[in-house]
This record gives C-alpha cells, sequence and structure tokens, in this order.
C-alpha cells in the first residue's frame, strides 16, 4: 500500500529540505520528493526519523526485569508516546538466573514483534561493574568477566543481545572487549573507577563508548582527565547521555555539544517510574523514592531517570545550544550507527524503514508511523 507524507520541513542526514514529501511502500521509505505545485496541504510542519532509545529500564510502572505478561507490550507502547521507534531492554545487576530470564523475554519480543516500538534487542547493564561507582547496582551481586558465560549470555539471548556494559578495570576487561566484538556486539564502558589510560585501552581493544557519560564513572580532572576525559577526547567513543538537567548540569550537556556534537547519544535510562506520579517504587530490588521527577535510593544517589527521549532532545537545544537537527540526530541516527543499523533505521532515506516521527515548532511529538503505520498518541 502506498502513502504520502508532506511536511513543511523534513530532516534528512544532509540537513531540512523545505516543502518535501515521503512516498511509503510496505513499511519502507521509497522515495523524498519536493511536493508539487498547487498542492497547500501538509501532514506536519516538522517530518523526522523516530527516535532510538538504546538504554531503557523501565517506565509505566513496569520493569524490564518484570517476568509478567506484556510488561515488554507495555514499555514498548510507552516509548513509542515518546516518539521512540525502536529500543533495547536493558537489564540490571541481579542474580544470574534473574537476567537469563529476562534477555529470554526480550528474545521472544525481538523476534515475535507486537505494538508500540519495536524491540531491537537487548542490552545487559550488569554485573560485570566495581563497587567504587556501582550507582543503584546492588555490589554483592557484581560478577567477573569469564568468556563463557557472556557466550552462554548471548546464547539464552537467541543472539538478540546487542549491547554489553562493563567497567574496563576488571581482570579479563580487554580480552572481554575483544571476544564481545568478535561476535558483533557492542560494549559500553561504565559504572566504572577506571582511569583515562585503562579506558583508553578499552578503546583500543574495542570498546565502543560510555555508559551515561559523567554518571557512574571517574569524572574530568585537569591532572586526571579520567574516563569523562577518555570519552570526549576520543573521536572513536559514543557518548550516552542522559540530557534531564539532573543528571548531568547544562554546562556538561554543553560540552558534549562542543567536544562530541557527532558522537553523542540521548538515552533516558529510564526506570520504572517514568510517566507516572511521585512515589515509591522499586529498582535492583530495592525501595527507591521519586520526589518530583527525581528517583532517588534511601542513600540519596540518583537511580534511573523518568526522562522521556522528546523531552531529552528539547533540552539540548533550549540548555545545551544544540541546533534542532544536531539533538534530532542524537536521538535517531547516532543510536542507529552505534548499533550498526543505520543502513535500516535511524534516518529518513529510500530503502530504510518508515519510522516517522511528525513535530511541531516547539519539537513536541503530533504523529508516529512505526513501518509505515500510524499509532494513535
Amino acid at each position: 500500500m502506498s502513502q504520502l507524507l508532506r511536511a513543511r520541513r523534513l530532516l534528512t542526514e544532509s540537513g531540512w529540505l523545505d516543502d518535501h514529501q515521503l512516498r511509503l511502500e510496505n513499511g519502507v521509505i521509497t522515495a523524498i520528493e519536493p511536493i508539487p505545485a498547487g498542492i497547500m496541504g501538509r501532514d506536519a510542519e516538522l517530518l523526522c526519523p523516530a527516535y532510538i532509545d538504546t538504554h531503557v529500564h523501565g517506565g509505566a510502572g513496569v520493569d524490564v526485569m518484570d517476568d509478567a505478561p506484556d510488561v515488554l507490550d507495555t514499555l514498548a507502547l510507552h516509548k513509542a508516546h515518546e516518539g521512540v521507534g525502536g529500543w533495547l531492554p536493558t537489564t540490571v545487576t541481579a542474580p544470574l538466573k534473574d537476567v537469563h530470564g529476562a534477555l529470554e523475554r526480550i528474545a521472544r519480543r525481538c523476534h515475535g514483534g507486537g505494538p508500540g516500538a519495536q524491540v531491537l534487542g537487548s542490552y545487559l547493564e550488569g554485573p560485570y561493574f566495581t563497587p567504587q561507582n556501582k550507582g543503584a547496582h546492588p555490589p554483592e551481586l557484581f560478577r567477573e568477566l569469564d568468556t563463557a558465560e557472556l557466550d552462554t549470555l548471548i546464547a539464552v539471548s537467541q543472539h538478540t543481545l546487542r549491547v554489553v556494559a562493563l567497567a574496563p578495570e576488571k581482570p579479563n576487561a580487554l580480552a572481554a572487549i575483544r571476544h564481545l566484538k568478535q561476535r558483533g556486539i557492542r560494549v559500553m564502558l561504565g559504572h566504572s573507577a577506571a582511569t583515562y589510560e585503562q579506558t583508553r585501552a578499552a578503546f583500543d581493544a574495542g570498546a565502543d563508548g560510555l555508559v551515561h557519560c559523567f554518571n557512574g564513572m571517574t569524572g574530568l580532572h585537569h591532572r586526571e582527565p579520567g574516563m569523562v576525559g577518555a570519552g570526549l577526547t576520543d573521536p572513536r567513543a559514543w557518548l550516552e547521555l542522559i540530557a534531564d538537567g539532573h543528571h548531568v548540569h547544562p554546562a556538561a550537556m554543553r560540552l558534549c555539544g562542543c567536544c562530541a556534537k557527532d558522537r553523542v547519544v540521548l538515552i533516558t535510562d529510564a526506570m520504572q517510574a517514568a510517566g507516572m506520579p511521585d512515589g515509591r517504587y522499586s529498582l535492583c530490588g530495592d525501595e527507591v523514592e521519586m520526589r518530583s521527577g527525581v528517583v532517588r535510593t534511601a542513600s540519596g544517589g540518583l537511580a534511573g531517570s523518568t526522562l522521556s527521549l522528546d523531552a531529552a532532545v528539547r533540552n539540548m537545544v533550549e540548555h545545551a545550544g544544540v541546533s534542532p537537527a544536531d539533538a534530532i540526530h542524537m536521538a535517531s541516527l547516532h543510536p542507529a550507527r552505534l548499533l550498526g543499523i543505520d543502513r535500516q533505521l535511524g534516518s529518513l532515506c529510500p530503502g530504510k524503514r518508515a519510522n516517522i516521527i511528525a513535530l511541531d515548532g516547539g519539537l513536541h511529538l503530533q504523529h508516529i508511523w512505526i513501518q509505515g503505520q500510524a499509532l494513535p498518541l
């Protein structure tokens, strides 16, 4: 079935096109064309690629680790309402059998499909961390890196595991990075006390970037640049960023925009409380509390976010001085490139899946199409 979507402005990888239309066929973009003269109607102020959230723990009152029916469907619909067309359900540090269960459920949803944003695979966050920057992860469940154990996780995930996060200073970390990369899995570095040199060594071994840059790692100091300094200055490194103004100061968001504009991947790191009222929730098996949209552990540490990805895009424009086109790329094209799926997703281009959003001039979501199908908002 053929469709036409017309916009006052349409975003491609090269920038904005005025008064252009998308031609869609069977869920794929087949052409980008100027709107013929005399046709006044427009389907959108702005047509853009749907967002991709590579790091999601929960939202709408549910958690990726929940062993309950319809959890991933609930989350997929929740993500679609913030302009997300594809996402990675993300595990937390937990007993290995619980991690296996989550990976199995994600694999079934990835292969079987369902409503809302498309599940693109899984992201393993923990248990291969160190206690110094544990965040909300329970350090008593941290494990050492073992290639046989990693292969079991890949097998359990039915080869839908896309990203593994780990601390690069752990024993066998560099060998584990090389092992994972040989299997086509992205490796992100975080929840770690690694030095600048240890982080650079991990990038040399093939690591792809930093887990939620600035959070859960050694910070930037002029005599010890730390993990943040390594990520900001290494052109190979993708930088996940939680652009909510709580996890990262707007000036640090601006720093990422200045140093690594083409390497920032906006994420939510959203947990169960995202989209919910203030109150008590759980993360990593512990009770946490949300006040004014900020979630903290009993000791006062941040415990995931309640950010939506469309808000992250607006925050980068408003608080970090990034152009709308660059901010949208940070939530669409960049995550697709990180995952190696940019031939299928991440931008509006003939031959790619028709995962599309319509935005107003303030970058607020108006409509979303996933594989060419409009979803009610």
